[in-house]
């Protein structure tokens, strides 16, 4: 089915968008909740039972294949407490201030239900009217619930005996959690890469077979940085019977949270790539799928099953979305970091949502704070940076490691810890010091060790404050990573507000010399470089990485004289877009001249 909304909420951290379909589905709004920690879902389970008027029963991390068991039980109860909003809706009167009138008074102009509603609200006619308002509920749909698993984070879980339970580890049981729950016309959301494992798992479920058809209650969804990762997991997939129903392409650095860089490929151009190959894409991976299916199955289709491509990452304007959704004919955009400024759709504290209104351009950092080794957008001042620094200042570096989800290294134990933790970093400091190493190297590798910080407390905390559970006693603090798009976002707004800014009936854009995304995207990628370009000067590793150099260079510059060509073509682009583009060669140009 056709999403009401031409844009959906992305996953938010973990506490952020943990509840975010309970504050939007019934207004057809889709969203995304991270199910990677399942210590917060029971935690979301505690507080929204009694507020579904149903007694809650703990799931003890004692029974058996608890983590997946907290999963299905809560997307059960989160799919629970929306259909009853929506029935609820659906009766209301079309009066001032209900939420039936909101629901339509948020739907783009254009939107053929939107004008029905415009036009039920001039009638005169009463009959006429009543007819059209029982029409319009009937139309009424919620948006999608759907959930995101990291695929890196698949740590594997022992029992008792030190031994690896089978099909326990964490990315696996998350999958196994969803597989059970008993939402209808959902997705399951794959990032961070290909995880055979997690792929292949998919197989013992039947939620996720094409049915007669041609559609799937539970959908899979791949998000991907280029086209050539769409076409490897869409053929990995695909060669197991298994389809991809969403390639969801999001920007390797104007993005939130975890920023997986290309090698200097744009997001324009990879759109147009997308745009200009996603036909051959569908067929021959129909054509590998189709071929699964007669011998598994003894069954095939005519036609491939439907294929959406949506696009997230620095989306701030309704000039940007409508042109993503009409140059690149994109199915859906992806607006996250500006919804942290909206109560009503995410779950942030009341600290740390004054810290990201009144974030500026200095605030967010691409830092090296991620234990997965991936860099990571970061809002500076926040409540875990300072409590991160006192355990600095007081020589006991690290993080007490609880959750244990970001637990891979095995560099000095036998059993892999977290690098956020007070025992690795402990370890690693002590072999530092053991190095003749140069000062300045002492010191930079010394920095990268305590960069690191605890993020499966960090970013759950949030929910655990607004709602008054505690979370990990003794450990309050909050981590958050928005996207650099915050920067010009400074208000906090109501739901409505956000939308409306989203169909250009509002602007709410607090700096005025925002760059367009793409310029803004590229202008991350000139200091990404830069950045590793002072590195690797510093350390000596510059001509050994000159390849990497120079393909990274040659597909920045293309980008940008795809971007020229494209702003000539296209009147939508502004004078100040293109002198932005001039300007951006000019930085890069000067940069390709010392290598």
């Amino acid at each position: 089915m056709k999403n009401i909304h031409t844009f959906h909420i992305p996953v938010l951290g973990l506490a952020f968008s943990i509840d975010t379909p309970i504050k939007v589905a019934r207004f057809g709004i889709s969203s995304v909740i991270s199910i990677v920690e399942d210590k917060l879902i029971e935690l979301m389970r505690k507080h929204y039972y009694p507020i579904a008027g149903k007694t809650y029963f703990p799931i003890s991390t004692e029974e058996t294949d608890y983590r997946a068991k907290r999963i299905t039980d809560y997307l059960n109860l989160v799919n629970e407490i929306v259909e009853l909003q929506l029935v609820k809706l659906k009766m209301e009167q079309f009066v001032e201030g209900s939420e039936i009138v909101k629901y339509f008074e948020m739907l783009a102009n254009d939107h053929e239900l939107k004008r029905k509603y415009v036009d039920m609200c001039h009638m005169e006619d009463g009959y006429t009217k009543l007819k059209t308002q029982d029409y319009l509920r009937t139309q009424i749909r919620a948006g999608s619930i759907d959930v995101n698993i990291m695929t890196k984070v698949d740590k594997d879980q022992y029992d008792l005996n030190g031994n690896i339970i089978e099909d326990g580890s964490d990315a696996v049981s998350a999958l196994r959690g969803y597989a059970h729950c008993n939402l209808r016309n959902s997705s399951i959301v794959f990032s961070a890469g290909m995880n055979p494992r997690v792929y292949n798992y998919l197989l013992q479920w039947k939620e996720f077979d094409i049915d007669e058809n041609g559609t799937f209650n539970k959908k899979i969804v791949i998000k991907v940085s280029d086209f050539r990762s769409a076409l490897i997991q869409g053929k990995y997939l695909a060669k197991k019977g298994l389809w991809v129903s969403e390639y969801r392409i999001e920007s390797g650095l104007n993005c939130g949270g975890h920023a997986f860089a290309t090698d200097g490929y744009l997001l324009g151009p990879i759109l147009e790539e997308f745009k200009r190959q996603k036909e051959e894409l569908i067929r021959t991976i129909f054509e590998i799928y189709n071929e699964v299916l007669k011998v598994k199955y003894k069954k095939s289709f005519k036609y491939p099953p439907n294929v959406s491509f949506s696009v997230q990452g620095g989306i701030g304007t309704y000039e940007e979305q409508q042109f993503l959704l009409h140059y690149y004919q994109m199915d859906s955009i992806g607006w996250g970091t500006p919804f942290l400024l909206v109560p009503e759709a995410t779950t942030v504290d009341d600290v740390t949502l004054n810290l990201l209104s009144n974030a500026k351009k200095e605030d967010i950092c691409l830092s090296n704070n991620s234990p997965l080794g991936i860099r990571f957008h970061y809002l500076k001042g926040t409540t875990s940076e300072m409590e991160k620094n006192n355990r600095i200042h007081k020589k006991s570096p690290g993080s007490p490691c609880i959750e244990k989800h970001l637990a891979f290294n095995t560099e000095f134990t036998k059993e892999p810890i977290c690098v956020a933790s007070k025992k690795y970093q402990k370890l690693k400091l002590a072999q530092l010091n053991s190095f003749q190493l140069s000062e300045s190297d002492f010191l930079m590798q010394v920095d990268e060790v305590l960069a690191k910080e605890c993020l499966c407390v960090g970013l759950s905390n949030s929910a655990a404050i607004n709602y008054n559970i505690p979370f990990i006693k003794n450990l309050p603090s909050v981590t958050i990573c928005p996207g650099p798009n915050i920067v010009n976002f400074s208000k906090v707004v109501n739901l409505e507000t956000m939308v409306s800014h989203i169909y250009g009936r509002l602007n709410i854009i607090s700096n005025n010399e925002r760059p367009n995304m793409f310029l803004a995207e590229i202008n991350l990628y000139i200091d990404f470089i830069r950045e590793q370009f002072n590195k690797d000067l510093v350390s000596g590793q510059l001509t050994k990485r000159k390849k990497y150099y120079d393909t990274f260079f040659a597909n920045l510059l293309n980008g940008i004289e795809y971007y020229i060509n494209l702003a000539k073509e296209q009147l939508v682009f502004s004078k100040e877009f293109t002198e932005g583009l001039k300007e951006a060669h000019k930085r890069l140009e000067i940069l390709c001249l010392g290598v």
